[in-house]
């Protein structure tokens, strides 16, 4: 790597608005973390590198939420904004609810759909924005910096929530990170039109044997592949069974290495159907994301760091401001397959070509825990003053992260965010010094479903 800079001049930047809470980073989490404080009256900006909402739901095309049910599927465990969300996509016919009771959505549906609840809350979008840097004033951050069509511009706020994924705000901010080092490795997505007949004309078609049979020029190595049909008429499946090992996208070089990876695994992966398989020729690739799915990079270190032990324990907290059923969920850099680990104790690895070697994690016990909760201070970073953090750059260790990273959780931290960066307002305390009892029932006051 050359030595050799380049010394920028000194500039001022404008600031452009001032607002109480500035969200960076608008996915669903960041987009639910906006408007929790905006409906408390909060003022709020919101910043986004894509033109629209959505994260991973959208811009990923990760097009499905588990359940809002309890393991057993038999007690509701989740409500809030991600239970309205649900809704607002059914009125619109956008949405199916599988047998196992998770949901499956149009993705375009989704975007329109954060739009009008970043609308009705009268939050400040900045699209197509590129957080850039803090501006940190005695260990607070007062503004920050984006980039965007207009140059360079400064958003002023006494909140921020750090909603970015990678933990961008937070870093940069000086606040402590870290990486559990084998991270879990992303997936490029893609939609594909035509599978339905593949499979009818081959009798016993599997389509995860045949994208890792090794008989077949480029099929996989080290990939999961799981797909759903698109509520979207036709024949649109979802697919996703590409693997990128290695790859830290909190990195620009390894994040641009890994798009293109993805994408050519995407080729590989229609071309073995195209010229293996009776019917193949007619299929279509109708989509690809317009961004790599990423599952981990940098996480911040916070006041807790939930670990594997409590969530399978199902632990209560007192500041609990989340609540999942989905399981440990690994994907393996060194491997194909995926590792599952259940509440009841079970331990299932998912073999990439199909099948499943199961075993238990721990004996069987009389009763066991049917969900796991998240606490406040593993949204709280060690040392901040006015930033929390929302998603997948909460503090949790590797077993934990894999159940927590998903979005029914994930949006649930932005809902808790959002309404503690108001609380600390309204009370003019630091973030960590918010009353966790008030907070739990303000959120639900506006529709959470707090145990």
């Amino acid at each position: 790597m050359s030595a050799e800079v380049i010394r920028e001049p000194a500039r001022e930047v404008p600031v452009v608005c001032e607002v109480d809470v500035c969200v960076i980073g608008g996915s669903c989490t960041g987009v639910f973390a906006a408007v929790a404080a905006a409906r408390l009256g909060a003022g709020v900006a919101i910043v986004e590198k894509q033109g629209f909402f959505g994260g991973m739901a959208t811009a990923g095309l990760v097009a499905i939420w588990h359940t809002l049910l309890d393991e057993p599927r038999e007690r509701r465990v989740v409500s809030g904004l991600t239970e309205e969300t649900v809704e607002r996509l059914r009125r619109r016919d956008a949405l199916e609810e599988t047998p196992d009771r998770n949901f499956v959505f149009s993705p375009p549906e989704l975007t329109l759909e954060l739009d009008e609840l970043v609308r009705e809350a009268g939050v400040r979008p900045f699209l197509h924005a590129r957080f850039v840097a803090p501006v940190v004033v005695d260990g607070r951050v007062s503004a920050a910096i984006i980039e965007d069509k207009s140059g360079r511009r400064a958003i002023r706020a006494r909140v921020f929530v750090d909603a970015s994924g990678d933990g961008d705000l937070a870093e940069r901010a000086g606040l402590e990170c870290w990486s559990m080092g084998d991270l879990q490795p992303p997936t490029t997505c893609a939609v594909l039109e035509g599978l339905e007949k593949v499979k009818a004309a081959n009798p016993g078609f599997s389509l995860n044997a045949a994208v890792f049979d090794k008989r077949y020029p480029g099929a996989l190595e080290t990939g999961f592949l799981w797909s759903k049909k698109l509520p979207t008429g036709g024949d649109m499946q979802l697919v996703a069974g590409t693997r990128v090992n290695g790859a830290d996208c909190s990195d620009a070089d390894q994040l641009t290495r890994a798009e293109l990876e993805g994408r050519s695994q995407v080729r590989r992966i229609v071309d073995i159907l195209r010229e293996n398989f009776e019917g193949g020729e007619d299929l279509k690739l109708a989509a690809l994301p317009a961004s790599i799915g990423i599952r981990q990079t940098r996480q911040v270190r916070c006041l807790h760091r939930l670990t594997e032990e409590e969530l399978l324990a199902g632990k209560r907290f007192d500041d609990a401001i989340a609540n999942g059923c989905y399981r440990v969920d690994v994907h393996h850099n060194d491997r194909a397959g995926i590792t599952f680990r259940y509440l009841d104790g079970r331990e299932v690895f998912c073999r990439a070509e199909g099948g499943h070697d199961r075993s238990r994690w721990r004996p069987e016990t009389p009763e066991n825990p049917t969900f796991y909760q998240i606490p406040y201070r593993a949204l709280v970073p060690v040392g901040s003053q006015n930033v929390l953090v929302a998603g997948r750059c909460l503090d949790a260790d590797r077993g934990a992260f894999g159940a927590v990273r998903v979005m029914v959780n994930t949006n649930q931290t932005g809902e808790a965010a959002g309404t503690a960066a108001h609380l600390a307002l309204d009370s003019s305390r630091p973030v960590a010094e918010v009353d966790a009892a008030g907070l739990r029932e303000t959120m639900k006051r506006r529709g959470s479903l707090i145990i």
